[in-house]
């Protein structure tokens, strides 16, 4: 079946590409733009994207490797406070009254 009508990317290359990036990298965290690199195409209107994603996740060898899994348990850029101390904040300035 035909995902991607604009660069005519099929469904059974989607799942080459990722069986591919899988077993040169285990490790490797496979996106779109990459399946898009792998296959020598680059992404054109984007119509296709809830498809190509679909097809992504039904295949088995997508998943995160287990090291990356946790990451989205730690800290994030809205609870951080990006290592800067108190100090270096530009503070408010009072208006003369």
């Amino acid at each position: 079946m035909i995902v991607c009508h604009c660069t005519n990317i099929s469904d059974h290359e989607i799942r080459a590409a990722i069986d591919w990036m899988r077993t040169s990298d285990p490790d490797t965290v496979i996106t779109p733009g990459k399946i898009y690199h792998a296959l020598g195409k680059s992404a054109d209107c984007g119509g296709c994207m809830p498809l190509f994603l679909d097809t992504m996740r039904s295949n088995d060898n997508l998943e995160v490797p287990m090291q990356l899994r946790a990451l989205r348990t730690g800290a994030t850029q809205e609870n951080t406070d990006e290592g800067r101390r108190q100090s270096h904040r530009i503070s408010k300035q009072i208006s003369a009254a």
